[in-house]
């Protein structure tokens, strides 16, 4: 999302689960076309240097800034995107993940903290008039049950994050949970809630080996995309 050229503006990732340099080495993998191992394991060809080469030139163009501060407070995330939007401009926020946040000087149960950093990124999305993307975990119960498609109930601490979200959206891979799916290389994305528009279902290409989803190829492995 933060590369998409679309955006054509600046962009600041949270990263508290991932350190910098895996989340620029994986936004390598994905903008160059290389697959990740071989940038990771150093295998690489004459033709993959050339397609990270005019990668490194995409990514420093692109105005993306990365914060990988762990368990920030919904007071320390939106100072920094404060001075962000002060010295930079601001077009887009990204959280990854929300549940990896903390809230100061509280001794409430799980589910009112996330309710309030909930509220917290809400406030900020409304406050610096920016969208904020939120990435969430699911409830461990969906890996119990026989249908593995995520439900808005599935989101952990839910009920703060379906109120305040204006879209939800869960995404499904078949093949993640069925190695033999016949449905290989194919993502479901539900858009479960539009507070501003109708909800439904599309389908992505997921190319694994480059960590990226793109549009829908429905004929990539006869075609050696995805191999």
């Amino acid at each position: 999302v933060a590369l998409d050229h679309k955006v054509r503006g600046t962009v600041l990732i949270f990263s508290m689960e991932m350190p910098t340099e895996q989340l620029m080495t994986r936004m390598l993998s994905s903008v160059g076309g290389v697959p990740l191992q071989d940038i990771r394991s150093g295998r690489i060809s004459d033709q993959d240097w050339a397609r990270i080469s005019a990668a490194t030139s995409q990514l420093q163009e692109a105005r993306i800034f990365i914060d990988d501060q762990p368990a920030l407070t919904p007071t320390d995330l939106r100072a920094r995107a404060r001075r962000v939007k002060r010295e930079h401009g601001l077009h887009l926020v990204i959280v990854d993940y929300l549940q990896l946040m903390q809230v100061n000087g509280t001794k409430e149960n799980r589910a009112t903290e996330i309710s309030e950093i909930s509220r917290g990124l809400k406030a900020l999305a409304k406050e610096l008039d920016v969208p904020v993307i939120a990435l969430s975990q699911l409830n461990r119960s969906v890996e119990q049950r026989e249908g593995k498609k995520p439900v808005m109930s599935d989101l952990r601490e839910s009920g703060a994050i379906e109120q305040d979200a204006d879209m939800i959206l869960f995404i499904y891979r078949e093949e993640y949970y069925d190695k033999n799916s016949p449905r290989k290389g194919e993502a479901d994305v539900e858009l479960a809630k539009h507070r501003n528009g109708e909800t439904g279902h599309f389908v992505l290409t997921f190319q694994g080996k480059y960590t990226r989803f793109v549009n829908y190829l429905p004929e990539a492995y006869a075609e050696g995309v995805l191999r």
